[in-house]
């Protein structure tokens, strides 16, 4: 009796519990699924051998996320250089227009919006989670990998943290995964539970199932940034260090067993009213002490550099810094800036400029034509005792100081010359050239029959009759099909409009205002 009475109870229930949990379960990822899109992007690259012009159309497709605010968060590799950018939503095949409202080149994040608003209210916005992610805790990717239109989704576990470089110049907090991420998965969110863990910026092609993300903490400070509007850049400091492991190194230090630090081997910057000296050992940063390596204690199973905790301590554009120095602790108020000034510029997105005069070919260096040359490139410019090498990693030797790069376009009057592409022009008749801008002036101003061009390294002189030069200007512009002599920015002063006295004033701050046009 008893067994009839309970028996259809009991099956009700188990038939009510198979029914509703995969119910539930299935509308929460679809509701994931529906905060998923599709990126499709046209780009049109700098081409560094002839930077009067961009390399060709190229097409290629990313991955995002929507977050509050109506936005879509993204890779900045994923939408640079782009044209036209169109997302298309899950279940969907319609692509719809968007745009970049703010973007971090050295931190790889950027942020989009809908042409047309109204298309995007009322999808689910995904949260970022709060905190650093536990050592193999599972993670769900999405994105829209290469292989297939459709929404897929890979599964993996967090097999690493660290801090470390994320992209360029720039370093922050990111997690290992041993998902299965191909291109098309950049920019696509990953998942523990329903909230942002990272966001996916990097696979290693020669690895299986090894990717990176970006981790929830640093998009966050990415997004709390950009809330007025501007991106200003992550702060950090940029002196060179040195570990703390050697004993004859401590013993030369004076530090004991017990003492742990790392080493300032070179200050960024000189002068004494700079903090940091040479040998002084970094002990604390803040409140956390720093190991013989730089790290410090986050949690009981994890070590970070100590440049990760940098963005919280900053008070006034400085950080608090305890260095033992001449045997014992001082403490310092340490700057920090959100790039490191370096001669060689990153474009952050910016096309390279470039002036023209007969078959000569002016522009600038930057990191991105650097890297541009690849290992052979770089082996040439070795070879040829370029200071391409040898001032890679060098500050400015003075404001606005640019390296000048020269290319020669074929013509009569280059006859016997090498065509030299990326030779460094470091005089103009006997004169220092300062920047791009120093160059067209002088190159205007002078009157000399010749002009000689002095090239760094072991590169030939080269020496033009000048009205030879002047004279096959427009000829070669007509053979190469440029349509313009020179950057826009160098029409006034080519033109006579500016002095070179104002030239050489604006040259830096127009760069920062290029700069903070780039990220924002």
């Amino acid at each position: 009796m008893f067994r009839n009475t309970f028996l259809p109870f009991i099956l009700f229930v188990v038939a009510s519990l198979i029914a509703v949990t995969p119910v539930a379960t299935c509308h929460a990822e679809d509701q994931i699924r529906d905060s998923v899109v599709k990126i499709h992007v046209t780009s049109r690259s700098p081409d560094f051998l002839r930077p009067w012009t961009k390399l060709n159309p190229r097409k290629s497709s990313g991955s995002g996320a929507i977050i509050s605010g109506n936005r879509i968060l993204t890779n900045n590799h994923v939408i640079r250089y782009a044209k036209q950018i169109f997302v298309q939503f899950n279940q969907s095949t319609d692509r719809h227009p968007a745009r970049v409202v703010a973007k971090a080149p050295g931190m790889d994040l950027a942020v989009l919006e809908m042409e047309d608003g109204s298309l995007i209210e009322g999808r689910p916005a995904l949260e970022l989670q709060e905190g650093i992610p536990e050592m193999k805790s599972t993670v769900n990717v999405y994105g829209f990998p290469m292989g297939g239109d459709d929404l897929a989704i890979t599964e993996g576990i967090v097999s690493r943290i660290e801090y470390g470089k994320l992209s360029g110049s720039g370093a922050g907090l990111r997690i290992q995964v041993d998902a299965a991420l191909n291109p098309g998965n950049s920019g696509g969110p990953a998942l523990i539970g329903n909230s942002i863990t990272g966001l996916v910026y990097s696979g290693i092609r020669e690895a299986d199932n090894i990717g990176y993300l970006i981790n929830a903490k640093e998009i966050q400070r990415f997004l709390d940034d950009i809330e007025d509007g501007n991106y200003d850049g992550k702060p950090n400091i940029f002196d060179s260090l040195q570990t703390l492991e050697n004993e004859s190194l401590r013993a030369k230090l004076g530090l004991t067993a017990g003492q742990t630090g790392i080493m300032v081997k070179s200050p960024y910057q000189d002068g004494d009213d700079y903090p940091l000296k040479p040998w002084d050992v970094i002990c604390k940063v803040g409140d956390y002490a720093v190991d013989n390596k730089g790290q410090v204690k986050v949690r009981d199973d994890l070590r970070l550099m100590f440049h990760y905790f940098i963005p919280e301590l900053v008070v006034d554009g400085k950080v608090p810094v305890t260095v033992y120095r001449d045997a014992k602790e001082v403490q310092v108020q340490v700057p920090v800036m959100p790039y490191r000034d370096l001669v060689f510029r990153e474009l952050k997105g910016a096309y390279p400029r470039h002036f023209i005069f007969g078959p000569a070919v002016f522009t600038v260096a930057s990191r991105d034509v650097i890297q541009g040359l690849g290992s052979k490139g770089l082996s040439l410019m070795s070879q040829m005792n370029s200071m391409i090498i040898s001032r890679n990693q060098s500050k400015p030797e003075f404001p606005g100081e640019e390296i000048v790069l020269i290319r020669l376009l074929p013509h009569r009057i280059t006859k016997g010359y090498d065509t030299i592409p990326f030779g460094v022009v470091t005089h103009v008749n006997d004169e220092q050239v300062k920047n791009l801008k120093d160059l067209v002036i002088k190159i205007r101003d002078c009157k000399d029959e010749f002009l000689i061009l002095t090239i760094d390294g072991n590169y030939e002189t080269l020496v033009f009759n000048r009205a030879d030069m002047a004279d096959s200007t427009e000829e070669i512009l007509g053979d190469e099909g440029i349509r313009y002599q020179y950057s826009k920015e160098f029409e006034p002063i080519w033109e006579g409009k500016e002095d070179a006295a104002a030239a050489n004033e604006a040259g830096p701050a127009e760069d920062k205002k290029k700069e903070a046009t780039a990220e924002s």
